[in-house]
């Protein structure tokens, strides 16, 4: 059996005053849309600069196979 010991009101909330959420990072690319840190871009396919998803190639493939 083990003892357990009493934590007061402060120790309780010094505690808990590290889980408090944060805010999304969130950045802008060269086009001004936003997006998550280290993330793809959904509206433009660009990552650091670069263009690594063509999104009007999977947008026509997308319309095309639903016809």
């Amino acid at each position: 059996m083990t003892v357990r010991m009493r934590h007061t009101r402060s120790h309780t909330k010094n505690r808990r005053s590290h889980h408090a959420l944060a805010k999304p990072a969130i950045s802008k690319d060269e086009l001004g849309n936003f997006h998550l840190r280290h993330r793809l871009s959904k509206v433009s396919g660009i990552y650091r600069g670069r263009k690594i998803i063509d999104l009007t190639a999977k947008l026509d493939k997308l319309a095309k196979k639903t016809k």
